[in-house]
């Protein structure tokens, strides 16, 4: 007997044992241009970010606090990490390695608040090249030329926060709209962002207390919520005031790298995505849209990409 696609992807989503609660996750996110264009490979070019996640002891004002371990990996070209002449350079290479650590902070009333600590570097040490053609190896593409000229080693010290506030849902509890305020204070990225996220299920939505949209889903015996089964598209579009970004206009505390622009200020962004829960297991796709970082860009219309999401749960 055949099963078409749609007809697994429908029975891994909702065939889940219900009353289970596991306390711990790992999760990979993989962001490339290729996984929304077979022909782009410009501006952000990859991202890789390994989290593992835990819940912690919670005080009684909080329905969870949630502690957060990650190490992440940016790489970012001109409009092709192919172009030879350094004038042509309409962006900076740049690489920014970083590990980080955060907590989450589920409060009663629809509330969640991320604060989180990221410690690295951008420059050659965070060995963009190297990552770069390696990938260029697995897919047969040309092998990038220009690293010579990335932003030059700069020490990354990054404080970020989150706040969401559940704005309401329909009646039946398959859609919702939800508040979010971010703020990045440091050495590599200072900006302020304020946007809406919403929320489209094929299931009644879990609340944002317990919910794989907001990562919140971990559970223990102190917690009131279960795993919950979850399939959902969702949106999230924002505004971010931008006041530095380090993989750009290079180091604060010096001007030794040889290509650097100054950023715009203001930075329209949209992410569209399915995500679903499969037992222990967690899926997602999202592709991300966002206007252009800085002015005089070959390709001046916007850059967009593709995010693979995948996490484990575990006690």
């Amino acid at each position: 007997m055949k099963f078409s696609f749609f007809s697994i992807l429908f029975f891994l989503t909702f065939s889940v044992v219900s009353q289970q609660k596991f306390s711990k996750e790992f999760s990979f996110i993989n962001d490339n241009d290729l996984y929304a264009s077979k022909e782009k490979d410009r501006y952000y070019s990859n991202g890789l970010f390994f989290t593992y996640r835990y819940l912690s002891s919670k005080p009684e004002h909080l329905e969870k606090k949630i502690i957060e371990l990650q190490i992440g990996h940016e790489l970012y070209t001109p409009y092709k990490s192919t172009v030879l002449n350094v004038n042509l350079h309409d962006r900076p290479f740049a690489a920014y390695l970083f590990g980080s650590i955060g907590v989450t902070r589920v409060y009663e009333n629809n509330r969640i608040l991320k604060n989180n600590l990221q410690i690295g570097l951008v420059g050659k040490e965070a060995l963009g090249k190297e990552l770069q053609e390696a990938i260029h190896t697995i897919y047969n593409f040309r092998s990038p030329v220009g690293w010579k000229y990335q932003i030059r080693n700069t020490i990354a010290i990054n404080f970020d926060t989150e706040y969401y506030k559940a704005l309401g849902t329909d009646t039946s509890n398959h859609y919702d709209t939800n508040f979010i305020g971010k703020l990045r204070l440091g050495t590599i990225f200072t900006e302020a962002t304020a946007g809406i996220m919403g929320r489209i299920g094929f299931k009644e939505l879990q609340p944002i207390q317990n919910s794989i949209a907001f990562n919140t889903n971990l559970n223990n015996e102190a917690t009131y919520y279960v795993r919950g089964v979850e399939s959902f598209l969702y949106y999230e579009t924002s505004l971010t005031y931008v006041l530095n970004d380090a993989t750009i206009e290079g180091s604060l505390f010096n001007n030794d790298s040889p290509v650097t622009f100054n950023p715009k200020a203001i930075r329209f962004d949209l992410e569209v995505g399915y995500k679903f829960t499969a037992k222990r297991w967690n899926f997602g796709y999202a592709f991300h849209f966002h206007s252009n970082k800085l002015p005089n860009l070959r390709n001046d219309k916007g850059n967009y990409y593709g995010q693979l999401f995948f996490s484990y749960l575990f006690n």
